[in-house]
């Protein structure tokens, strides 16, 4: 019996290699880098920006002046998105496909996720203080990072995992000294959680310029979820206490309601922006990292936090992991870990 050297094992590797480079099935070469630096930013910190007045905006609308109907105000937000895309498509300012059967077969099931994420949110926004607000909605980020790993096939480093779980860590040590617990509210944040990470992955798996790309993802998730979502309001009475509300006439609170609905076509798109020039995991963690300024905003000027020591700790930890986790996505380090590849690996564990 003819014994193969360990040299003639290499080089037959190094051929089969060679071979799987010429024919597009391996690279010597890391993948492509994703889009420039500066896009990933400025999509980030517009997305960071547009969520951040929507929650601050929504807690005045739905807190300040008592609005009864977070559905309406999301149906408010659902009609302007809807009106927007479509008569920027009538100009050719944009473009997505035409209506044709295919299309909820595409986006399904974006719509149901969708239509969830706002009434949760809109919900959860009223019934809790913004900080334990925030801190609660921190619990996307691990759901999203499984939802990734699950749906997508994505891996990612342990830095960036550490990260993750120091937000996840500083959440449980602030939640854990709420002294204002709210079962209902805490309720519809951790519904608003698993909506919010499932459509932030769903929507990067549907935006692929193939097929219906940005803005047709934006505008048929509002098209096909805005009627039933009109129905389900008018049958639970959410629409009538929306008509029968006393301040339709108050210039100030007309303005911020438009407003709200304004921004929340915005807060869709940027998502939409955010999630396609990064990923889905960092759109959860800008979130995050938003959402603490917002509880360092309600410590000062909001009236409703009550102060203890465990919950800015724990807040102070949930920031360092978020800038952290900028930072190293700002490095470059944030590239998923694409699974290895079985043949490689049997091969390099028989030589």
């Amino acid at each position: 019996m003819t014994k193969v050297s360990s040299e003639d094992t290499t080089s037959s590797h190094a051929t089969l290699r060679f071979m799987r480079q010429r024919l597009g099935t391996e690279s010597e070469e890391p993948a492509p880098a994703g889009p420039a630096p500066l896009p990933r930013l400025l999509s980030a910190l517009f997305y960071g920006a547009c969520s951040f007045l929507l929650v601050l905006v929504n807690k005045v609308v739905l807190s300040t002046y008592s609005f009864p109907s977070p559905m309406f105000l999301g149906i408010g937000q659902m009609a302007t998105t809807i009106l927007i895309l479509y008569v920027s498509k009538l100009n050719k300012i944009i473009h997505f496909p035409d209506f044709d059967k295919s299309i909820p077969v595409k986006l399904f099931p974006l719509p149901l996720i969708y239509v969830g994420n706002h009434i949760s949110g809109l919900s959860s926004t009223r019934k809790l203080s913004l900080p334990m607000f925030t801190v609660l909605r921190k619990f996307t980020i691990p759901l999203t990072l499984l939802l990734e790993i699950i749906i997508l096939g994505k891996r990612y480093p342990l830095s960036i995992i550490v990260s993750v779980f120091a937000i996840i860590l500083g959440a449980f040590i602030a939640a854990g000294s709420d002294l204002a617990f709210n079962l209902e509210g805490y309720t519809f944040v951790l519904l608003n959680d698993i909506f919010t990470a499932a459509n932030g992955v769903y929507t990067k798996q549907k935006i692929d310029p193939k097929e219906l790309g940005k803005y047709g993802v934006l505008y048929y998730n509002a098209f096909f979820m805005v009627i039933p979502t009109v129905i389900i309001s008018f049958s639970t009475g959410d629409l009538q206490q929306a008509t029968d509300f006393k301040h339709w006439t108050n210039f100030l609170f007309l303005f911020q309601f438009l407003l709200s609905c304004l921004l929340g076509f915005l807060l869709m798109y940027s998502t939409v922006l955010c999630s396609h020039y990064n990923s889905a995991l960092t759109t959860a963690v800008v979130g995050a990292i938003k959402n603490v300024s917002i509880a360092y905003i309600g410590m000062l000027f909001g009236g409703d936090y009550i102060f203890s020591f465990l919950n800015f700790i724990g807040l102070n930890i949930c920031m360092a992991g978020g800038l952290r986790y900028s930072f190293l996505t700002l490095r470059g380090n944030i590239k998923p870990k694409q699974p290895p590849d079985e043949e490689n690996t049997l091969l390099d564990s028989k030589s």
